[in-house]
């Protein structure tokens, strides 16, 4: 199996991509670059300004507040859809607990898919308000 089929077969399992088609599978898979990071990467950094979406294929990652674990993410989880869209800073720091395989989707082309594939926008937005509700309600 070739590297966008395996991507595109992985991505089809992430929540926020289950109901698309084939040819919308495959414009995610072509924006997003793969990368394999160790245990103890901090992959997003609270406070800084966030430029990318970030889906995790494969291990597992904690997500920080402070010096508080608010959540772990793990195979078929994303994270950093809040900074992309308005250039925020990031909520949280986000660290690999164990090696894992990501794929990374610079803020143009996140834009870029969102405004091509509009039912990612109502659950994308869905999901920001939960996160960020869930957010509060620790601080």
């Amino acid at each position: 199996m070739d590297r966008h089929a395996w991507i595109d077969e992985r991505l089809a399992e992430v929540p926020l991509f289950q109901g698309l088609s084939k040819k919308e599978l495959g414009l995610v898979s072509s924006l997003a670059t793969q990368l394999k990071v160790p245990a103890g990467k901090a992959l997003t950094t609270e406070g800084q300004a966030g430029h990318e979406f970030i889906i995790v294929l494969e291990g597992e990652v904690e997500v920080r507040h402070g010096d508080e674990v608010i959540a772990k993410r793990g195979a078929g989880d994303f994270f950093g859809e809040i900074s992309p869209r308005d250039g925020r800073q990031r909520t949280a720091t986000v660290v690999a607990t164990t090696p894992a395989i990501i794929e990374v989707i610079p803020q143009r082309e996140f834009l870029g898919m969102v405004a091509q594939v509009p039912e990612l926008s109502q659950k994308l937005l869905a999901t920001m308000a939960a996160r960020l509700a869930d957010l509060n309600a620790k601080s």
